[in-house]
């Protein structure tokens, strides 16, 4: 993390159990126990004096991204105010929808601030700026410089976010991680509902998918639930009897939680929804009274997958706050370990909320921590405004570049609904898919490949006519047989000639077993979608190994060929055994060598 932006907006990001920084002094007065701003003299027109723990300087202005310095905009020329509405057009495609500005600074990040009057003309400015590009502004800090002159200057950080259009809101996904009985999805119940919990689990009952999961209150199955931000950065969820499709309508930004089960037996259904539905971030729940339990081992798979995570610690209602405390400094601990080596920032305040979000998708070191309850309501604010804050972690150009690519739709779920037919749920991992299109899926148990015809897409449960990279959604595939489906698979466009493989390499690092890793071994193998079980067929330059060493290995499937690709990440796991790496190699099996499946059944669509 920069500390230069920490320290700015008055060390709003205090790591967890560390000192407090300098104090923000923003609409709501001075912060308790502090002074000001940090005293800036003028000095020649570039050096300012300030106090050595508050520099008065940002990182200097980047050309891509979507944060933009502007030190005023007052009465702009009409020629200079279109300029400006290209500048934001350009930020707020960089950003995907949503831009951040800090008024009262120079392009090389030099904190001069300004006068109330010029502030005021400024935002109002940027208000016309919005209103041209379709988009609204929301105040998300205000901060004081202090100088010698008499007149207070100002420094303003304001989110710009486009109202939604033709459904291309932002939709982020977040995986819901922690031990049993943490309170995972009695938290997304509060979050999605509107409506805090009773203390005795009424908040989680919606989103449970089984009478098993009512009856004895644990989550055994992945579900999603939705909690949407509008271009005002309010919280659009299922309170006032809103529906889905109205969310949907109603938002700009959309975070899609996906609800994992916490208890070890579960545990590879846990994987599977890491690996196969590719969350931009991980939330780790942790129970204040009961502590880290299986957290730790959902930490280490957050890590092996590089997924960014941030801690909740819930349920503080029912502890003492020495117990939270006492839970915060187990975390740290674990955090800053080596094999971790992470910065943990615990926070406090609507400001350290925004800092947070803003710094926790640029440094992959960083790990927000929140404390609430989700009975008395407690710090639920806070979480609520850093999720409204938090960036994407793809820019628009990476987007651009997979749109770019072929057609490539993972397999997740299969569903069989009346009067539509067979419907698969899954993300498109590169490409466009459109209603109508037709692609093959694949490959079956003997390395097959089926055509069929894409009839109608849902995402977020809201018809849909075009899908883009990175989007999850459900397609329906009309009178497709169902039974020619599983879990795994992949659709592609016909013109990719997929390449699947029986026989693959990965170099992978033995995270634990109990003896020794040897030829012969069988474990459950987690690539992307693809779960299946795997022997080991050889290790390169080894007999054997132990617990932490490194090598490259020969896996095979025993079922089923599947669709691999050089470069993905692995994770394999039987009983107390696990490993990470990645794919190396492939023994591909074509198409052209298995044949494309012509031979269509009854009520299979063919070109």
């Amino acid at each position: 993390m920069d500390s230069r932006v920490s320290e700015l907006f008055g060390g709003c990001c205090r790591p967890a159990g560390g000192g407090a920084g300098g104090a923000l002094r923003g609409r709501g007065g001075p912060a308790p126990g502090g002074g000001g701003g940090s005293k800036a003299k003028k000095k020649s027109g570039r050096s300012r004096g300030g106090k050595a723990n508050n520099p008065p300087y940002l990182p200097p202005e980047a050309e891509d991204g979507n944060i933009e310095y502007k030190l005023k905009l007052v009465n702009p020329s009409q020629y200079r105010f279109e300029h400006l509405v290209t500048q934001m057009k350009w930020r707020l495609q960089e950003g995907r929808g949503e831009a951040v500005y800090q008024i009262g600074v120079e392009d090389n990040g030099l904190l001069v601030g300004l006068s109330e009057e010029e502030m005021r003309a400024s935002l109002k400015t940027l208000r016309r700026m919005a209103e041209k590009v379709g988009a609204d502004i929301t105040v998300l800090r205000e901060r004081e410089v202090d100088y010698d002159s008499d007149v207070p200057r100002k420094i303003t950080e304001v989110l710009v976010r486009k109202v939604p259009d033709n459904q291309q809101f932002l939709d982020l996904r977040v995986a819901v991680l922690g031990n049993v009985d943490s309170g995972k999805s009695t938290l997304l119940g509060v979050l999605t509902q509107g409506e805090l919990d009773n203390g005795r689990g009424r908040a989680r009952l919606n989103l449970f998918r089984h009478l098993h999961e009512i009856q004895s209150g644990r989550t055994s199955s992945i579900s999603f639930e939705i909690l949407g931000f509008n271009s005002k950065g309010e919280v659009v969820n299922y309170s006032d009897s809103r529906t889905a499709e109205e969310i949907c309508e109603s938002s700009s930004k959309m975070i899609t939680f996906i609800d994992l089960a916490g208890h070890h037996k579960y545990l590879k259904t846990t994987i599977f929804g890491l690996t196969s539905y590719c969350p931009d971030f991980a939330m780790l729940v942790v129970s204040a009274n009961t502590g880290i339990g299986t957290t730790r081992e959902h930490l280490g798979l957050a890590m092996a997958l590089k997924v960014p995570f941030f801690i909740v610690i819930s349920k503080v209602d029912l502890c003492s706050k020495a117990t939270v405390e006492r839970t915060v400094k187990q975390l740290e601990r674990i955090l800053k370990q080596p094999g971790c080596n992470k910065l943990p920032l615990l926070v406090n305040s609507d400001d350290d909320a925004v800092t947070a979000a803003q710094q926790f998708a640029q440094s992959p070191n960083i790990t927000p921590i929140f404390t609430l309850s989700s009975v008395s309501g407690e710090n639920l604010d806070l979480l609520k405004v850093f999720l409204n804050i938090l960036p994407p972690l793809t820019n628009s150009k990476e987007q651009e570049e997979l749109m770019q690519q072929l057609t490539e739709f993972q397999v997740d779920e299969i569903y069989t609904v009346p009067e539509v037919g067979t419907v698969v749920g899954g993300t498109l991992s590169s490409g466009i898919c459109r209603e109508g299109e037709n692609l093959v899926v694949g490959p079956t148990d003997d390395g097959k490949f089926l055509r069929l015809k894409v009839c109608s897409i849902q995402r977020n449960r809201s018809a849909c006519r075009v899908l883009r990279a990175g989007q999850a959604a459900t397609l329906a595939l009309g009178p497709f047989d169902r039974s020619l489906l599983r879990k795994g698979m992949v659709m592609v466009s016909p013109e990719m000639n997929p390449t699947i493989c029986s026989v693959f390499e990965a170099e992978i690092v033995l995270l634990f077993h109990a003896t020794t890793f040897r030829k012969g071994f069988q474990v459950t193998v987690h690539v992307g979608n693809v779960r299946q079980t795997a022997i080991v067929e050889k290790i390169h330059g080894k007999d054997k190994l132990r617990t932490g060493e490194k090598a490259v290995v020969r896996f095979r499937f025993i079922k089923h060929p599947e669709y691999l690709k050089i470069g993905a990440k692995l994770l394999f796991r039987e009983g107390v055994t696990k490993g990470i790496g990645h794919v190396t190699d492939l023994q591909a099996i074509t198409t052209k060598e298995n044949g494309l499946e012509e031979s269509l059944g009854p009520g299979q669509l063919s070109f």
